[in-house]
């Protein structure tokens, strides 16, 4: 059966390498597609590691980079052996606070694919506590996507996306959908022995990333932003929204100490349009302006958005985020048409890793910025994250450091992490696994 197929644009047909794992089909079989150029479609049987289990294609430094993520996706069959999620729960360190939910530990799904030529990847659900949504719910969905997945027949990656998209459409199951994308997408990776950061784009293979300082107390949030400044964090973001002299009083004190860092206000619609003025003009005087102020209002007050977003622009040079606000494609054009917003806040799990890519192209052709941040995950999809706006290189804020507020860290292998700094040394796919038996 057929896992994946490459043109010969990319390799010589006399120095075409494969692994040991993988063999030849029948000529009957490579030449199916009705494709004018020479393919080859290859599979294996194979079981092994976690991430493949034989060594991968050998490529040239410039065969890598120009093998890039549409070619992949028209190209690459994909052929499941086997797919399956499971539930996993870490433990935070600091809590967190989405709307007027408070977190004390990650609830993710996590997703596992093995293709029949051996290789695996690895997706990441993070579940959030909004509505009727929980882990529960999410684990049955994944395990419906994975029966289909394990049972449906090889089909180009491109059909299997679509097909993803059929069977966990909209905004409901977005995060479903960003885990079984990640993990497919890391499986082709992994098999053509090419790291996702070169398949996005290949802009960069690093990136620096803002800390968050979750809602806390003065004296919690004073020790979280010296703590994180000695680690070398440039930008720090601060949840405000709660109280708002409280609020006041805490940027004050952490930029007092920190003078040379610079700060990320998000206010998870918590402040009116009025509030959200005051706290701008009030640390305008204290001299303790952000360079972003996110969602300072609810989501569906355009109105209060564009005032905030005004004022914040023309009197104090400080540019304004839409995040609760971006819901899908029609909110950001929106967005974009009625200047409401400096910037686009992009999290996959609101949108997938298709829906991202969509969007950035979207952005890109404005003269907004974009955003690109992290919910309660670990480094399975955080690394996803940071490969893609690394490979991109069109993200002017990056917040990705939501696995240093976990107790431990469940993942093996994937980035390096040295303070704010990511670096992406694997040589394919997104570098990252879990051990299987930790999640159950």
């Amino acid at each position: 059966m057929a896992s994946f197929a490459f043109y010969s644009a990319l390799f010589s047909t006399n120095s075409l390498l494969l692994p040991p794992c993988v063999h030849r089909l029948p000529i009957y079989l490579q030449t199916k597609q009705n494709i004018s150029q020479f393919s080859v479609i290859a599979s294996s049987s194979t079981g092994g590691s976690e991430l493949t289990t034989e060594a991968a294609v050998t490529k040239t430094e410039s065969e890598r980079t120009s093998f890039g993520f549409k070619n992949l996706t028209e190209t690459f069959w994909v052929d499941v052996h086997r797919a399956e999620g499971r539930p996993l729960s870490v433990r935070l360190n600091e809590s967190l606070t989405f709307a007027s939910s408070k977190l004390e530990k990650v609830e993710s799904v996590v997703i596992r694919i093995e293709l029949r030529n051996g290789c695996v990847g690895w997706g990441e659900v993070p579940v959030l506590p909004l509505g009727n949504w929980n882990q529960a719910m999410a684990l049955e969905k994944v395990k419906e996507a994975c029966k289909f997945l394990g049972q449906g027949p090889p089909l180009t990656l491109n059909l299997v996306l679509d097909k993803i998209s059929e069977n966990v459409p909209g905004r409901e199951f977005a995060s479903v959908r960003a885990g079984l994308e990640m993990a497919l997408i890391d499986a082709a990776a992994n098999s053509i022995g090419v790291p996702l950061w070169r398949l996005f784009g290949g802009v960069s293979n690093t990136l620096s990333t803002a800390a968050t300082i979750p809602t806390a107390s003065l004296v919690k949030a004073f020790d979280l932003a010296a703590k994180y400044c000695k680690l070398g964090f440039k930008i720090l973001e601060l949840r405000v929204g709660r109280d708002l002299n409280a609020d006041i009083e805490v940027l004050q004190a952490v930029r007092a100490a920190h003078p040379h860092c610079l700060f990320i206000l998000d206010a998870n619609e918590q402040y009116t349009s009025k509030e959200a003025i005051e706290v701008l003009e009030k640390l305008n005087e204290k001299g303790a302006t952000p360079v972003l102020f996110e969602q300072p209002v609810h989501r569906d007050d355009w109105r209060g958005l564009s005032e905030v977003s005004t004022v914040a622009r023309e009197k104090y040079g400080i540019s304004v985020a839409a995040d609760e606000s971006c819901r899908n494609l029609v909110d950001i054009q929106k967005l974009i048409q009625e200047n409401i917003v400096d910037v686009i806040n992009i999290k996959l799990s609101k949108f997938g890793v298709l829906g991202t890519l969509e969007i950035v192209e979207m952005v890109k052709k404005s003269k907004l910025n974009l955003m690109i941040d992290s919910v309660a995950e670990t480094r399975l999809a955080a690394g996803v994250a940071g490969h893609l706006a690394a490979g991109l290189g069109c993200f002017k804020y990056v917040n990705l450091s939501a696995p240093i507020l976990l107790s431990e860290d469940p993942v093996v292998g994937g980035y390096e992490v040295s303070g704010s700094n990511h670096k992406f040394v694997n040589s394919r796919g997104q570098g990252g696994f879990l051990k299987w038996d930790i999640a159950s």
